[in-house]
């Protein structure tokens, strides 16, 4: 048995499709059928407990689910767990809760006035145009 240096260790593939398919909320039944006729929900159970899948049919499920080949070849739990994990505590570090302290950049009642003076400018502008448009109607 040969090793293939392009999988991660510990890559179950079957149970990658079975947490892309849950994901997209589509039942075993559904996976089948779309699968094709020689498929049922029994056989798509007996592909989601292998640990390598074709190539072809790999790209095909993937092609089902709408997700990269990749996603499921390389997905790794023990991964995603550390990547959660890191990033939740990054998070508790950085943010405790609710910033009740927001610091703004800028004053959101200036903005607004800012806003209205712009629409007043925009509608006197407006009136102008409408008033030349009158007078060239006027003087055809």
């Amino acid at each position: 048995m040969s090793i293939t240096t392009d999988r991660p260790n510990k890559v179950h593939e079957g149970r990658n499709v079975k947490r892309f398919r849950e994901m997209m909320g589509i039942k075993q039944e559904g996976l089948a059928a779309s699968l094709g006729e020689e498929w049922s929900q029994k056989k798509v159970s007996v592909l989601e407990s292998k640990e390598k899948i074709e190539d072809v049919l790999l790209a095909e499920i993937a092609s089902i689910l709408n997700v990269p080949e990749e996603a499921i070849r390389n997905f790794s739990e023990e991964v995603a767990v550390n990547i959660i994990s890191n990033t939740f505590t990054d998070f508790k570090d950085n943010a405790s809760g609710v910033n009740y302290n927001c610091d703004l950049n800028f004053n959101p009642l200036d903005k607004l006035m800012e806003t209205v003076e712009e629409l007043k400018k925009l509608h006197a502008e407006k009136e102008a145009l409408y008033e030349r448009l009158l007078k060239a109607q006027e003087q055809k």
